[in-house]
């Protein structure tokens, strides 16, 4: 499999990504692995599959999974096969109770009626494509985790703030959602022990600081555009901030110097970084 192309980290390391991020995933698609991963998912799902097939199929279950941002996860059988049954009980409450965007969207396309899968050309088409991009951001996290945190945060935040449910649900789904909800607490510099507290204050917490740092007060505005690059970048500038430059960071050696040989003091990596802002 290739591995990504990330020669620096931090701020100038997203940069890079982004302006080389559909020529490397054109090349990771077509490595032999993931080729073949996709055309064995494909030929799987091309025809009707029973539930009890698709839970056996160890390769289709962890390519499947993949697709949704849910790889290494397929070992847990149990639970999805409870994920994917109760979604097709009307009345049951488990997936808004688990409050994970990821299982309720993987619960939803593999609705199994009667105990069997039929899936359409062009539903699978996508899988594919939401395949090969969930792979692409998983190698990506093993050259820099902060990358494929950004990438996911990029990807996920329009499906989770774009439904045009109240800033209550969204904030719900964002705290639900691990790779989202890490980024901002990264930006926000939120407190390490929110997940402690109760639900509703970790919303709160969260509405309040997005107010304050980006005025945002209606989260759907997470959305747009230049509200995705705020964070993200933040993001970038406040790990830096929080774990000091590495090697990889531009201007290290000068940034040394002007910490008096003992790296940089706290006080000036802060304003120096956050002045990127």
């Amino acid at each position: 499999m290739v591995q990504p192309a990330i020669p620096m980290s931090g701020l100038a390391g997203w940069s890079f990504l982004q302006s080389t991020y559909n020529r490397q995933l054109e090349t990771f698609s077509d490595s032999a692995s993931v080729k073949n991963d996709r055309a064995y998912m494909t030929e799987k799902l091309s025809k009707p599959v029973s539930l009890d097939d698709f839970m056996s199929d160890r390769r289709l279950l962890r390519v499947t999974m993949t697709a949704f941002d849910l790889g290494g996860e397929e070992w847990k059988g149990g639970f999805i096969r409870k994920v994917l049954e109760e979604a097709a009980t009307p009345d049951s409450t488990f997936l808004e109770r688990l409050n994970n965007p990821a299982y309720t969207k993987f619960a939803q396309t593999f609705a199994f009626e009667d105990g069997t899968l039929s899936l359409d050309a062009d539903k699978i088409e996508q899988l594919g494509e939401n395949f090969e991009t969930a792979a692409f951001r998983i190698a990506v996290g093993d050259v820099d985790e902060n990358m494929r945190l950004s990438l996911s945060y990029q990807q996920k935040i329009v499906d989770i703030a774009g439904t045009g449910s109240s800033n209550d649900a969204i904030a719900y789904r964002i705290l639900g959602s691990p790779p989202v909800k890490a980024v901002l607490e990264t930006a926000l510099n939120l407190p390490s022990d929110i997940s402690k507290q109760p639900i509703e204050k970790q919303a709160e917490i969260l509405r309040d600081k997005l107010r304050s740092s980006f005025g945002i007060s209606d989260l759907s505005q997470l959305t747009d555009p230049d509200n995705v690059n705020a964070v993200i970048r933040r993001f970038h500038v406040m790990e830096t901030v929080n774990n000091g430059p590495s090697a990889m960071t531009p201007g290290y050696a000068a940034l040394t110097l002007l910490g008096g040989g003992q790296g940089f003091g706290a006080i000036a990596s802060q304003n120096l970084f956050l002045s990127l802002l």
